[in-house]
């Protein structure tokens, strides 16, 4: 194992340990089959360890101090600029979780007021009003899809929250591009992605299909917004009236749809996954779910949360904290080297990719007692001192960290109140529970559930 306490100095990349493999194509093939394993055995090797894949080189980062060197020390060093971003760009544009360099930086400052605290209590009264319409048709006894629900759920949040829209009619579609994603994710790491994507080959034309239709519904929400008196301080009014500091001129509207489509497609997709995962947490859990409908009744006395029930919510909070250890939708960070930098004493040379898996460093036994148990009581105050900052990163770290780190945990923590002072929640007889590590960590299967009265 590579030793942190005694870091070598600068010593080689050819070093390195590294995960055995098939000529040419390295582990690919397990990349695609099982990445879970692949990067679960190569830390067995070590901390830093260098992964083939294809014509692909990568280290995988499998310790919190090297992952804040990447992420931190050496940031103006790395982008996201790995296989899989640059796939991205091919649906979303240059928005912010695909933009790299000055255009992210400024993108950034433009987008952050509508992150702002403030700004994210104001929203929290339309996170309960949706949940609650949501699930007011929901009877003792009715079998649910949670992924599914939940999706339609939070599609509505994000495009009544940030853009002032109803999303009802284009939710389908919107739904068909997390599935169009998984085909993204698989098909980025292939050799020869530039001849791949002048060949008609069937998930090439998939996916310009969804995006152009996508650019319809996102063109026809900026159309409505320049046509009507909607919300002037939504996300999607702040990009339209934002005016470039040094000409003045507004933003292009292929500006305008690529952050517009980044922030409804990840902003919905995340909290989805979170609140799928903590949901089947709490089925496996049920003295646990007693445990949280109790704070809710002593809380609330009966009525909907809002947005200052948060902070008197500690068990809800600590356990969205832990589903967010267990089962990171982010489960896996990768950056790109853009030019030579030291890690752990080590030179890692220009264009390597980085991997670090909030999915390896979450379970991790050396920074998480039990690490594969469920207990929310390690998220209190004291049980958390001595954890390295970068042990935890469900939304990433550094410059780059997630920038609706709050918006979604207010949002998880509000819904899931608003879902458990009514109902329970049981893992239907015939769920199968399998992962399905794409962009981010879904249910394979689906997760279907019977809700029942409290």
């Amino acid at each position: 194992m590579t030793n942190i306490e005694n870091e070598p100095v600068s010593r080689s990349f050819q070093e390195l340990p590294r995960m055995p493999g098939l000529p040419l194509i390295g582990q690919l093939h397990q990349l695609l089959r099982d990445p879970l394993k692949l990067l679960s055995d190569a830390a067995k090797l070590g901390d830093l360890v260098v992964l083939r894949l294809g014509p692909y080189r990568a280290v995988l980062v499998n310790h919190p101090e090297l992952a804040r060197q990447v992420m931190v020390t050496s940031h103006r060093k790395v982008e996201k600029s790995s296989p899989v971003q640059r796939a991205g760009r091919a649906l979303f544009g240059d928005g912010l979780l695909t933009s790299v360099g000055e255009l992210h930086q400024r993108q950034r400052r433009l987008l952050q007021p509508s992150f702002s605290r403030s700004r994210i209590e104001g929203y929290g009264h339309d996170f309960v009003r949706i949940a609650a319409q949501h699930t007011a048709t929901w009877q003792p006894g009715l079998k649910i899809d949670v992924p599914e629900e939940m999706t339609k759920l939070t599609l509505d949040i994000v495009g009544k929250t940030l853009f002032d829209v109803e999303v009802d009619e284009d939710s389908a579609l919107i739904g068909e591009l997390v599935d169009d994603v998984e085909t993204l994710f698989r098909n980025a790491v292939l050799p020869f992605p530039e001849l791949r994507k002048r060949l008609p080959l069937p998930s090439t034309r998939k996916l310009a299909r969804a995006r152009a239709r996508l650019d319809a519904i996102v063109y026809r929400f900026i159309a409505q917004h320049r046509a009507s008196r909607r919300d002037p301080s939504s996300l999607l009014a702040c990009l339209l009236a934002a005016r470039d500091e040094q000409t003045g001129e507004a933003m292009p509207d292929k500006q305008v749809r690529d952050e517009a489509l980044t922030l409804l497609a990840a902003g919905h997709e995340t909290s989805a996954n979170a609140l799928t995962w903590t949901l089947y947490l709490l089925s496996q859990h049920p003295q646990v779910q007693i445990q949280l409908q109790e704070e809710l009744d002593a809380v609330l006395g009966g009525a909907l949360p809002t947005a200052r029930d948060f902070e008197r919510l500690p068990l809800v909070r600590q356990v969205v904290s832990e589903s967010l250890r267990l089962y990171p939708p982010a489960w896996l960070i990768t950056l790109a080297a853009t030019e030579e930098l030291e890690v752990g004493g080590y030179q890692i040379p220009k264009d390597t990719l980085f991997f670090i898996a909030p999915w390896l460093l979450h379970r991790d036994a050396r920074f998480f007692k039990d690490p594969l148990e469920f207990r929310p009581e390690r998220w209190t105050g004291k049980s958390q001192d001595g954890m390295p900052k970068f042990a935890y990163l469900p939304f990433g770290g550094g410059p780059r960290i997630c920038i609706g780190e709050h918006f979604a945990l207010m949002e998880v923590a509000l819904v899931l109140a608003v879902l458990l002072s009514r109902w329970r929640f049981e893992l239907a007889k015939e769920a199968h529970v399998e992962l399905l590590p794409a962009l981010t960590l879904r249910a394979k299967h689906g997760l279907p559930m019977i809700i029942g009265a409290r």
